[in-house]
Order: structure tokens, then C-alpha cells, then sequence
């Protein structure tokens, strides 16, 4: 079994340019994640692990090799777990994995699905919360459109808490997934404060997607044209928004609620 012992090893030098740069993880095709049970999701979500990085002291080789017994295996020491490492609280392990192609046409949909569109989310704190309430709903696929954060960047790993490796996921603009939807008899509804009705009174039993803008500036008048149906969560409070996160749990489960969950 391989050894890597100097963080001045190419390899080693190679992964952390996978940690800090979109245009590697890019080139390479492949990133970075840590964690047994983000590595376990993955692989469960059908991602190819090319090798397993592990510290004897905090996790066994037996561990490693149980996540995924045909990746390469690789003991690091502390010095160089601890530059790959991106989290605080440590559990030995990390793994480089091939990212997955995200084309809307690669997306397998029900017959009546139902869809998260998320336009240019920022953070990456919030694109990791869109993700966990998908998951959580079980929805056919979110959908990022002009995206403005690279998907495999390690804050959203994180704050994905593996959730970016069990939903379906694809980008691309605004006008190619408003196409997509209509090719597909999609209805679809924008939360947005203009031209908007109530969010309860519309009807999400038939094929849907649930469309969310940033906080800041909201949804491109593109998608409030195009809508199905403009809506709005009504707020009783001094602010006129919400945390996009939250706001889209508020939508997907009321669509999950006229679902039978």
C-alpha cells in the first residue's frame, strides 16, 4: 500500500489545488471530499471514487478500505492530513471522486415530477440547504440555473452534508431550463413579490417545478414572464423576504402536503 508522508509530494500539491480552485476540479474532472459518512453517500450515489486518503491513528485501514474496496488506498501522517483537511473537526479520512456530468438532458424524471429551480444562488451555505431540503422531500431534481458557484466547491460539500451526491442535480440558463420545463409540460412557479398570488391556493399535484431567486434581488424577469403562475408567501412581519432556503421548504412541502407526502 502506497505512503505519502511530505506535503510537498506533486500529488498532495495536486488535491490541494482541487480544495482551493474550480478551474482544477474542472480540468481534472475529479474533487475533493473528507468525511466516512460523505464518502458512504457518494458512493452510494453511484460517484467513482479513484482513492481513499487515510491517518492510521484516527481511522484503520480496514475502515478505509470498507468505503469502497476498488479504490486506490493511500496512508498520509498528520502533516499532510492536516493541509488536505477542510473541516475542523477531523475523522481521518478523505477521498478525490470524478464529478458527475450535470446536463439537463441527463436528468431521469417521474412521471409526475416534482422540481427545485434555484436561480444564481450565491452561497454556498444556502445552495448546501437547498440541497438538504430536497433531499428530505425526496424531490425528482434540482435544477441551478446560471449558476454562479462551482457545485463541487468544498464549502457546498459541506454544507451539503452529502445531500449534493443523493439529488439529482443539473445546470444551465435561465432560457434553457424555462425550455426544458415546457418541452416537458412542466408547470412552473416563481416566488417572486410582483404579479404574485398566495403560494396555498395554487395547485402542485401535476408535474412542477418550484422556481426561487436570491434574496437580494429575486428572480430575472425572464422567469416572471414565463411562469405557470407568479407566487408569494405572504409576510406579516417589518421584511418583505426570507432566507431562500427556508422560503423553498415552505413550497416544496406544501407541494409535498397536496401530494399525500
Amino acid at each position: 500500500m502506497k505512503q505519502i508522508t511530505s506535503i510537498q509530494n506533486p500529488y498532495i500539491k495536486s488535491l490541494v489545488q482541487l480544495q482551493d480552485k474550480a478551474k482544477a476540479r474542472k480540468q481534472s474532472g475529479t474533487f475533493l471530499m473528507e468525511g466516512k459518512r460523505e464518502i458512504s453517500i457518494a458512493v452510494k450515489g453511484g460517484y467513482q471514487i479513484e482513492t481513499v486518503l487515510f491517518l492510521p491513528e484516527i481511522c484503520s485501514e480496514t475502515e478505509a478500505r470498507q468505503l469502497d474496496d476498488s479504490a486506490e488506498l493511500i496512508a498520509i501522517n498528520k502533516e499532510v492530513y492536516q493541509k488536505l483537511a477542510y473541516r475542523d473537526t477531523t475523522e481521518g479520512i478523505l477521498a478525490v471522486a470524478k464529478t458527475k456530468s450535470m446536463q439537463l438532458s441527463d436528468l431521469k424524471l417521474s412521471k409526475n415530477p416534482l422540481i427545485l429551480v434555484a436561480e444564481a444562488p450565491e452561497k454556498p451555505g444556502n445552495i448546501g440547504a437547498l440541497l438538504r431540503t430536497a433531499d428530505a422531500a425526496n424531490l425528482d431534481a434540482v435544477i441551478i440555473a446560471n449558476p454562479k458557484s462551482d457545485l463541487y466547491n468544498p464549502n457546498i460539500v459541506r454544507s451539503s452534508v452529502g445531500c449534493l451526491f443523493t439529488n439529482q442535480i443539473a445546470t444551465g440558463t435561465t432560457s434553457e431550463i424555462i425550455a426544458f420545463l415546457k418541452e416537458r409540460n412542466i408547470n412552473f412557479y416563481c416566488a417572486t413579490l410582483q404579479n404574485s398570488t398566495s403560494y396555498h391556493t395554487q395547485d402542485y399535484t401535476t408535474p412542477t417545478a418550484l422556481v426561487v431567486g436570491t434574496e437580494a434581488t429575486g428572480l430575472t424577469e425572464e422567469w416572471r414572464i414565463a411562469a405557470t403562475q407568479n407566487i408569494i408567501i405572504p409576510m406579516q412581519g417589518e421584511i418583505d423576504s426570507m432566507n431562500v432556503s427556508v422560503a423553498a421548504a415552505i413550497l416544496i412541502f406544501e407541494a409535498k402536503r397536496q401530494r399525500g407526502f
